[in-house]
């Protein structure tokens, strides 16, 4: 079963990559000031992800709409990424977005719907 899902990622993989190109949203614009603090603040931000998970394509997708530019680390096929996201966040479940705070102290948000909520209400246009 295990290699049943494996062959069905990799046939499907390339379609919904394609897919995610096709649909990708345009960002907001901001003034110059504004998008150099939108810059600044996602340096605190890092997205553990797999190319073809439909979660992670889905937060990439937010991103791409408040046009953030976050770091995306891939969980998937680097051994490094994946063992950080299991020893420092807890868990290896992805999509992953870590926030790292002024004092350097984490906070790790698992699901899309919470890690989309967030960019949402931190990123929001004219906030």
């Amino acid at each position: 079963m295990k290699y049943f899902f494996r062959l069905l990622r990799l046939i499907l993989g390339p379609f919904m990559l394609l897919t995610e190109w096709l649909t990708r949203p345009r960002g907001v614009v901001r003034a110059a000031a504004e998008q150099a603090s939108v810059d600044a603040a996602c340096r605190q931000l890092t997205l553990y992800q797999f190319r073809t998970c439909p979660f992670c394509i889905k937060v990439r997708q937010e991103l791409r709409r408040h046009s953030l530019k976050v770091e995306l680390r891939d969980a998937q096929h680097s051994a490094e990424n994946r063992q950080a996201l299991l020893a420092q966040g807890g868990s290896g479940k992805v999509p992953c977005l870590k926030i790292t705070d002024e004092h350097g102290t984490a906070r790790w948000l698992y699901r899309s719907a919470e890690i989309i909520s967030y960019l949402q209400q931190r990123f929001a246009v004219g906030t």
